[in-house]
């Protein structure tokens, strides 16, 4: 199904090619913008099916990116998350699926009011407009950035890593498929169509006015340029260096469900626990049975000299790995304080991204969720959950960190702007 690979990359004239893409979408954008609900949710319908009746080309060029990263000698999480299954591909048909039932976001008004002059005050949803999505390694995110876009009326520019390029086509094709039969312009779902890394510094650069917002998803160096290099607004989504707080109170058995879920479900993905943290007031009873399972489980643990202490395999933790992103099979951890210490030590090592307390105290828990300064917080539940999918949004672009605009699971809503609709009857200003 995918078309063979151009040998594009290279191109002298990407900065040309670049600005065409984004001139396209801009004119996509105006369409959608206006498109129905109807329209829109027909497409949706469409590339569900696409990818489900495409299954097998997505998964044959999938395999390729992955024997080509194998080769590579890339870490085994870095595979998992670059991995395709045909579980993996049902899922992302079942997300578009969920995706087309929420409410459209467009047009939705928010609040209402009247003044006392008798004029009539809306605040109405709109698109953002033209959406540059920098991603790596995950080819889902082709399509959830993809659909999400679409029901938010906005066009969409998706810049892969070289990592994934065949998974990424394979998908496109599919998307481009949906929006060929509802009608819609095939420009509204952009896939940049080479690995030459200069394209994201051209998507940066706003490509002339030509892109509106970035989003980058990947890890913390692809970020850090993000931000650093951006002529345009960015969704920050900072790395996953997320905590589970086991309190004196908590269920000793709930605790180690819990952190095995958070550390050991998937390392790679960005939801992963990094960090465990244990009251001292439990650590008598709870340190050690955590950290063996945890070793048990094949997880790596390097630790405090409370965490040494408990089992002679636990590693020494070094300043680093306070405050480390692994995405693997290793976790840092520690005795704190009580929930306060918990709170103070999120607050100096974590990333915002997801934070999780253990504990039967109610108000441990309150205290936990009220002050710990995170996009998400859980009390008695698996930092796993940080998912668009687990929100009910059927998918999500990323993780939002930042605090303007959007923050946690970036899904169809969170893509939205407003805008004023002000109804008058012949009212003037004195």
């Amino acid at each position: 199904m995918t078309a063979p690979l151009k040998a594009i990359d290279g191109n002298a004239d990407l900065a040309a090619l670049m600005t065409d893409l984004a001139a396209n979408a801009r004119a996509a954008a105006r369409v959608l913008a206006l498109a129905p609900p109807e329209q829109k949710n027909r497409a949706l319908a469409a590339i569900a099916a696409a990818i489900r009746a495409h299954a097998p080309a997505i998964l044959a060029a999938n395999a390729e990116d992955v024997a080509e990263a194998r080769a590579a000698g890339i870490t085994s999480a870095f595979l998992d998350r670059l991995t395709l299954t045909q579980a993996r591909v049902d899922g992302m048909a079942d997300g578009v699926a969920t995706v087309r039932g929420i409410p459209d976001p467009v047009g939705a008004i928010t609040e209402s009011w009247q003044r006392p002059n008798g004029m009539t005050i809306e605040r109405v949803r709109v698109p953002l407009g033209v959406i540059g999505v920098i991603f790596e390694s995950r080819p889902n995110v082709a399509a959830d950035a993809g659909v999400l876009c679409l029901k938010a009326g906005n066009a969409v520019i998706l810049r892969g890593g070289s990592d994934s390029f065949r998974s990424c086509r394979a998908i496109h094709d599919c998307l481009v498929q949906g929006l060929r039969e509802a009608g819609l312009p095939e420009a509204a779902i952009t896939l940049v169509p080479t690995r030459d890394r200069a394209a994201v510094g051209l998507m940066l650069s706003g490509l002339n006015g030509g892109i509106d917002v970035i989003v980058p998803r990947g890890g913390k160096s692809l970020v850090s340029r993000v931000e650093a290099e951006a002529r345009v607004p960015v969704f920050a989504h900072l790395e996953g260096v997320n905590h589970v707080y086991v309190d004196a109170s908590a269920n000793l058995d709930m605790a180690k469900s819990i952190v095995l879920n958070a550390k050991m479900r998937r390392t790679g993905v960005c939801g992963a626990a990094e960090t465990l943290l244990v009251d001292r007031a439990a650590a008598a009873t709870s340190l050690k049975p955590l950290v063996e399972m945890l070793l048990d489980a094949g997880c790596e643990v390097r630790g405090d000299a409370a965490a040494q202490k408990v089992d002679a395999r636990v590693k020494p933790a070094t300043d680093e790995d306070w405050g480390k992103e692994y995405l693997d099979a290793v976790i840092a951890a520690r005795v704190v304080d009580g929930v306060d210490g918990a709170i103070a030590y999120i607050q100096r090592y974590g990333s915002h991204h997801t934070d999780s307390i253990v504990a039967d105290d109610a108000t441990a828990a309150e205290k936990f969720l009220s002050e710990v300064d995170s996009a998400i917080v859980l009390h008695n539940a698996s930092t796993q959950f940080a998912d668009g999918g687990e929100f009910g949004f059927g998918a999500e672009i990323g993780i939002a960190t930042g605090k303007f605009h959007a923050r946690g699971p970036v899904g169809a809503e969170q893509l939205t702007s407003f805008k004023y609709r002000v109804h008058g009857t012949g009212q003037t200003r004195p």
